[in-house]
């Protein structure tokens, strides 16, 4: 089953790829790896929910934005390589706006990881993973991810 229909089976829909915020490009391929910029939980141009983690946002809507974030960088893969070429994910970088305190950053990014390892399954969905606790993101957005690629 390809990829496409794997989102749409969980009632997902990968979307169009955000345009960038600043000076760079939504990914980059290099031989066989495709590297994201880091996406926002953008839905239709905006972003979907604003505000720190653990005051303004809970962990579990952080967790949403995250897998939103992973459908995004997704879709920014798609601008260079096709989504069914993934050999498997190699890694994921998230960064979660949080509160004062707020110190669950690996469940806010188990929504990445958690969409990413049902879609490639355990063999090539697993991955090197980063969850970083940061004082703002741009456009305050709760959380940002970022994804690296193996091409078959």
């Amino acid at each position: 089953m390809s990829i496409r229909a794997k989102i749409k089976e969980l009632g997902l829909e990968l979307p169009v790829a955000a345009l960038p915020l600043a000076a760079y490009v939504p990914a980059v391929k290099t031989g066989k790896l495709v590297f994201t910029a880091g996406q926002l939980p953008m839905a239709n141009g905006a972003i979907a929910k604003t505000g720190k983690v653990g005051s303004d946002v809970t962990a579990e809507e952080a967790k949403e934005l995250a897998q939103l974030c992973a459908l995004n960088a997704l879709a920014a893969l798609n601008l260079v390589a096709d989504i069914d070429d993934v050999e498997r994910i190699v890694r994921v970088v998230g960064y979660v706006n949080g509160a004062p305190g707020f110190i669950n950053h690996p469940a806010v990014i188990n929504g990445a990881s958690e969409l990413l390892i049902a879609l490639w399954g355990d063999d090539k969905g697993k991955h090197a993973r980063s969850a970083i606790g940061v004082a703002e993101l741009p456009l305050n957005s709760p959380v940002e991810v970022e994804l690296t690629f193996e091409l078959k």
